[in-house]
């Protein structure tokens, strides 16, 4: 992410909260390339194919988190976080078949990326695995989100990278992986950011298209997934 300073559009977050922000932004990053080894992977080979020089050069265009649609979590509890900071709620999607409600943001300048936050509705989980859920959520007993001082990048930083229950037993990971991927995924991840973008439309020509650039992905020997909801 670039640390470029930031200035605010008229009506839109002051500047002291695009520093904190951007802050909170490179902590994403960062941690999100130590949790996962082939971003800096694909970094290597964007930047030994020429696309790009510099690894602030990549345009990242959103950022995804998942969470559960329980009491004092989800949509309502996340979105405080980046609203604080000028981000506005825009279009509302519905997965029926993944089970999940989600809201795109925008954000307060257009060299940031825009925001997805998604949630489980967990009441149309079958009743075995609403119980596993909840066991482990309903030890969030007041909105986490509250209880920030979202004015302390250091502070929200930490708090996207900390468990908010305890680690699941294999057994429940397993039960409600079988019925839903990403419960199980954000019982084991919390808020950890789910994944990043690259820009592709603005790369070099022959790399500016999906299909293009996941054939320069597989050239180097990236294996992808066929997931289409975030």
């Amino acid at each position: 992410m670039n640390n470029q300073l930031l200035h605010a559009a008229p009506g839109a977050a002051n500047t002291e909260q695009l520093q904190t922000l951007q802050y909170v932004l490179d902590g994403l990053m960062r941690r999100y390339q130590q949790r996962v080894p082939n971003v800096a992977a694909v970094i290597q080979a964007m930047q030994k194919a020429n696309l790009i020089s510099d690894p602030t050069e990549i345009e990242n265009d959103h950022i995804a988190f998942r969470t559960m649609g329980v009491p004092h979590l989800g949509i309502a509890s996340l979105e405080k976080v980046f609203l604080h900071y000028g981000y506005t709620r825009r279009d509302h999607y519905d997965f029926p078949r993944k089970k999940l409600t989600a809201h795109w943001y925008h954000p307060p300048q257009p060299a940031l990326p825009r925001i997805f936050i998604s949630e489980l509705r967990v009441h149309e989980l079958s009743p075995e695995a609403q119980a596993i859920v909840t066991s482990y959520t309903d030890e969030v007993r007041t909105d986490p989100v509250d209880h920030l001082n979202l004015d302390d990048g250091a502070a929200v930083d930490a708090f996207l990278h900390q468990p908010l229950w305890r680690t699941p037993t294999w057994a429940d990971y397993r039960r409600l992986l079988s019925e839903s991927e990403y419960a199980a995924w954000v019982i084991y991840n919390r808020y950890y950011l789910n994944h990043f973008t690259i820009t592709v439309h603005n790369l070099p020509e022959a790399y500016n298209t999906i299909e293009t650039f996941n054939h320069f992905l597989e050239q180097n020997g990236f294996k992808l997934n066929d997931a289409m909801v975030r």
